[in-house]
């Protein structure tokens, strides 16, 4: 039953069965809003058992480097990046292969990218989806509820009119176990994805080290693309737990304070460009 594939509790890396791959499907390094080097990160899954998917905010060099540091730990890493839409959304998308997310990224995503750039693209949900069509990854709404008074989940865009309903079933997935929601927005993600047969994934959303593995997605498989394809026949499951709300102000103030040192003035006149258009989709407009 799909009750049995979200469990709510910490997951444990010594209680995962023989052959099944575990990631954390949701993680940021110092690529994007986080102090994490990416070396920390796959060493610390090692630690713990799991792999993780590095999911930096529009760019991919931190996905690549996991991925070579990988083939020396022997840690399962799934090449991937999330993609912050113009419109307020966040996409995860999840690759079958390294090659796959550069060749997608170089022509679909660095075009657009502001210099500013881990805040939004130049462009919005629909372009995205549109731009993901017939390429071999799976796509998943990262906190469809979230985050706060921001729009960044595509649920929360739907219920406030940015979005139309019928954008839902584009996509492969919902995360529904983000450790940076509460848990009544967790249900309800969960709600959602049942209602329009989506797949399930779980991240714990961490910009610190020690939330790696807070939310880990498994599937019982011997590869990428086997754990992959379980996502979409709907044979994974989905263990884990919210963050405390000291956690979670943690998050936010490393978050904030990457951004503070990093591109504080692109980040200022973007997130004016942001609010200055808020609710259209593709704006500015590129060919």
């Amino acid at each position: 039953m799909d009750s049995e594939r979200v469990t709510f509790r910490y997951p444990r890396g010594d209680s995962i069965p023989e052959g099944t791959l575990c990631a954390d499907m949701h993680f940021h390094t110092r690529y994007s809003d986080s102090y994490t080097s990416v070396r920390r990160a796959v060493s610390l899954a090692k630690k713990r058992n799991v792999g993780l998917a590095v999911t930096d905010h529009n760019l991919i060099g931190g996905s690549l480097e996991a991925l070579e540091i990988a083939k020396e730990k022997g840690v399962f890493v799934v090449p991937g990046v999330e993609i912050s839409a113009w419109d307020g959304p966040h996409i995860l998308v999840y690759f079958y292969s390294a090659d796959e997310m550069q060749e997608y990224w170089k022509k679909y995503t660095e075009p657009y990218i502001h210099k500013s750039r881990w805040l939004a693209i130049d462009k919005g949900t629909e372009w995205i989806l549109d731009s993901l069509e017939g390429v071999n990854c799976v796509v998943s709404a990262a906190h469809p509820l979230g985050y706060l008074v921001s729009v960044k989940g595509v649920e929360k865009a739907v219920r406030k009119g940015i979005l139309k309903k019928d954008i839902v079933p584009r996509f492969d997935s919902y995360e529904v176990i983000c450790s940076g929601m509460f848990r009544s927005e967790n249900e309800e993600a969960k709600k959602v994805a049942d209602d329009f047969g989506l797949g399930y994934t779980g991240g714990s959303d961490g910009h610190m080290l020690h939330e790696l593995g807070r939310v880990i997605t498994c599937q019982e498989a011997d590869d990428l693309d086997g754990f992959l394809d379980g996502i979409r026949k709907h044979t994974n499951y989905v263990i884990g737990k919210e963050k405390n709300i000291l956690d979670k102000f943690a998050m936010a103030m490393t978050s904030t304070s990457r951004f503070a040192t990093a591109c504080l003035p692109s980040s200022i006149e973007r997130k004016i460009q942001l609010m200055t258009h808020s609710g259209t989709h593709n704006y500015p407009k590129k060919d």
